[in-house]
């Protein structure tokens, strides 16, 4: 009976002792994948390079489109949307610190960016937002060391401010 308990013992100090960084330093990934909104469905792409172990910075793209119904009993208007959102982040890894397994990615960082919004019937709709700063916090898993899936969420004045899903290639 010592030897089972000393033998798994070891196996399961052995798995967390090799917990790595899931995207290493000097590393790329890409991800993409749909977003939550109350205005259409985000199509994001984004890529992702290790500078630290346990940091990584990235830029990221997103599209939607939606329409918004407005009027009278017997006349309704319809306005078509368009919105790009570009977006900087860096995120904080803790795989390293709470020696998660590689083949799982826990991380939560900081989000930089702004969006685009043309359409409707009017001029007066195509704008840009600004500066819009927020936070995130997500996670993967990573089916093999090229593929996972990713799931994130996110507050504050950005173009995915919801949360999103989707996949992630390393490269």
């Amino acid at each position: 009976m010592k030897k089972i308990i000393y033998t798994t013992f070891l196996i399961l100090f052995a798995t967390l002792s090799f917990a790595q960084s899931p995207l290493p330093k000097g590393k790329a990934q890409i991800n993409a994948g749909v977003g939550m909104s109350n205005w259409g469905l985000p199509v994001y792409v984004g890529f992702d390079y290790g500078v630290h172990p346990d940091i990584s910075l990235g830029a990221e793209i997103s599209y939607r489109q939606y329409k918004e119904y407005w009027g009278k009993k017997n006349y309704v208007s319809t306005n078509k949307y368009a919105v790009w959102g570009f977006s900087g982040n860096a995120n904080y890894h803790f795989n390293t610190i709470l020696k998660i397994p590689s083949d799982w990615d826990f991380y939560a960082g900081l989000n930089i960016g702004f969006w685009s919004w043309t359409g409707g019937n009017d001029p007066k709709f195509a704008h840009s937002s600004g500066l819009g700063l927020g936070a995130q916090i997500g996670g993967r898993y990573y089916f093999n060391d090229k593929f996972g899936l990713n799931l994130e969420f996110g507050g504050g004045n950005n173009s995915y401010s919801s949360g999103k899903f989707g996949i992630t290639i390393k490269l």
